[in-house]
């Protein structure tokens, strides 16, 4: 998810469904799609949270394939013509509506047994498309917020969500609800698994009651609510806790913030008290130290966990999650 993020034509982006796409993730348990060896249900999965839904809430029952290989910015990806037309073999498509725009068209026309849409399992929100400040709420159910997500600078086409924000695995509550939706499909895609699908998707969901409890608490009490990010994905997150995200939108990591943006961020990072400014692990942190420096801030890592690599801190989703918490927490001053 990320600042290289950039509009894409759509003409280009017709072409590219049909062109091509990097290898399937090396960890996959095959190199195809379809049914595997094994007799087991073939998920494959668009990106990392998708993958970490398959597994956990899967177990031994399912043999899953990854289309995005760790390290690669999943809206980056390019299917090629094999790998197209292997995802009408699988025998569930699990996949993140408006991530991947390349991927979202070669499932539609796919022609999959099962197709699983996240978006579709939870509510999404429409978090604005213009930089500025992000409105965090302690209501958990605030319609409309503006978060300063601005999805056609990050080369989401926004006919895929309607404009809508699809980053919805950093709240832990709506991720749990997408995972209660993951189980019910898989129980219905293989029947005879039923009871552990259903057994794996309660604890996976108390693993993420407990990880929103854990934020919750940790971010009650803390001397700033707002932190700056290079990559305006935090969203429901900062609307989850009570935070507001202030994102440097629409800014190449290989070129610098314009001075007009950074001298707004300077008056934000002192009026709201700012610490820090991150960056993430699949993309430059140039931006974030151009900005840092210039304001005098730190710099650390607000991972959107949309892969995991030797570089990110943790395993998988609920111990890179925990970093970030340790992270926030260090930025805003949490008491």
């Amino acid at each position: 998810m990320n600042v290289r993020r950039r509009l894409i034509p759509t003409a280009a982006l017709a072409g590219t469904v049909t062109l091509g796409m990097v290898a399937l993730s090396a960890c996959s348990s095959s190199d195809t799609t379809g049914k595997s060896g094994d007799g087991k249900l073939a998920v494959t999965a668009s990106f990392y949270p998708m993958e970490y839904l398959a597994r956990q809430i899967g177990g031994d029952h399912v043999s899953v394939t990854t289309l995005t290989k760790p390290g690669v910015e999943p809206h980056d990806l390019e299917l090629k013509p094999r790998q197209a037309a292997q995802l009408g073999e699988a025998d569930v498509i699990l996949y993140l509506k408006g991530i991947q725009p390349a991927v979202d068209k070669a499932i539609d026309q796919s022609g999959a047994k099962t197709v699983v849409d996240a978006t579709t399992l939870t509510t999404l929100e429409n978090h604005g498309t213009a930089t500025g400040h992000d409105h965090g709420h302690d209501d958990d159910h605030a319609d409309e917020a503006e978060h300063g997500h601005d999805e056609a600078e990050h080369g989401h086409e926004e006919s895929e969500t309607d404009g809508k924000d699809p980053h919805i695995w950093l709240d832990p509550v709506r991720f749990a609800e997408v995972a209660k939706g993951v189980g019910a499909s898989l129980e219905k895609a293989d029947p005879d698994n039923a009871a552990a699908y259903k057994k794996n998707t309660s604890a996976l969901v108390t693993k993420l009651d407990g990880l929103n409890t854990s934020f919750k608490e940790g971010l009650a009490s803390t001397a700033t609510r707002t932190f700056i990010t290079t990559h305006a994905a935090f969203g429901y997150l900062a609307e989850r806790y009570g935070l507001e995200q202030e994102a440097i939108a629409g800014i190449d990591p290989e070129s610098e913030p314009s001075p007009a943006r950074v001298k707004e961020l300077e008056t934000i990072a002192k009026r709201d008290k700012v610490t820090t400014v991150f960056f993430e692990t699949l993309a430059s942190d140039k931006t974030a130290r151009t900005v840092a420096g210039d304001s005098g801030l730190t710099t650390d890592v607000l991972d959107p966990i949309e892969g995991i690599t030797d570089k990110t801190k943790g395993r998988d989703y609920i111990e890179v999650m925990r970093s970030n918490l340790a992270a926030l927490r260090t930025a805003l001053g949490a008491k």
